[in-house]
């Protein structure tokens, strides 16, 4: 376990980009370091959509985030969808590019969710041969966040943590770490969220997601619809507490508040990590 903090690039405290705030962010330049886009929704050959990332890249620096690269997949890779994403990297030119450790499509269909895998060897060097080579297309490391899940899988011969650390190092990519659904998957499958972030080696961390979620007794279902409760947040000061300050945002997918509520979790997450700075 490696729990050094070192250095890596920090770009301060974003908002996950929807079309609900263009129009502020194109007259008010609110208070937000950087924001990040959904790949998907900008892999087209033209529009409005394209037209207004150009007007948005003056403004603030970007990072591309997908959630169709499916990863996990036995379908072979889908150069189609890399070379499309590869264009879209040339016109942003963002930070870094991220997406999911799950597996979205089989048998050529999409599930259009972000589907969980099993913990052992096998998949752990699937994943990482087909990590390397996206690496090498695109010419950059990737970072994969952990996505929430529900289900556990009777394959699996490792935690969670344990998979997701040795894919980042053996196939030397970095990490997206999404510190809700740490705390989601921890209540569903009821293990400790500071374990998962006590085994995690914090130079491979370059971002943080920080998001809402549907508590429904038994069981939380990641939604991105609610505000960050209390114990995400006190949880997200303990992940700081062992990495240092890690480029964090905002993620909001569905009931999308107005901007200015949504810019107070971003400087309730700024006062937090300048505790740790």
């Amino acid at each position: 376990m490696n729990n050094n903090k070192t250095d890596k690039p920090f770009l301060g405290y974003g908002l996950g980009l929807r079309t609900e705030h263009y129009e502020e962010i194109f007259s008010s330049e609110p208070p937000i370091d950087w924001l990040e886009i959904i790949s998907e929704n900008f892999m087209v050959k033209g529009g409005r959509q394209l037209y207004h990332l150009d007007r948005i890249k003056e403004k603030y620096p970007l990072v591309m985030h997908g959630v169709s690269l499916s990863i996990g997949s036995t379908d072979p890779l889908n150069m189609d969808y890399l070379k499309d994403l590869k264009e879209l990297e040339k016109r942003v030119e963002p930070k870094w590019i991220s997406d999911h450790l799950c597996w979205t499509t089989f048998g050529g269909h999409n599930t259009h969710d972000l589907m969980p895998l099993p913990y052992n060897q096998e998949t752990l060097k699937h994943v990482v041969e087909r990590v390397k080579i996206v690496q090498d297309y695109l010419g950059r490391q990737i970072l994969l966040e952990n996505a929430s899940s529900y289900v556990t899988y009777k394959a699996s011969d490792m935690q969670e943590w344990e998979f997701i650390k040795a894919i980042a190092e053996e196939a030397d990519c970095l990490m997206l770490l999404d510190v809700n659904n740490i705390y989601v998957s921890g209540f569903n499958h009821d293990f400790d969220p500071k374990t998962y972030i006590d085994h995690i080696p914090s130079e491979r961390v370059w971002q943080i997601h920080l998001a809402g979620h549907e508590n429904n007794g038994d069981f939380i279902v990641d939604t991105h619809d609610h505000p960050v409760i209390d114990e995400v947040w006190a949880f997200y000061d303990y992940t700081l507490s062992k990495m240092g300050n890690v480029t964090t945002m905002i993620e909001r997918d569905d009931h999308i508040t107005p901007l200015p509520e949504l810019i107070k979790e971003i400087d309730r997450a700024r006062k937090i990590g300048n505790l740790h700075a």
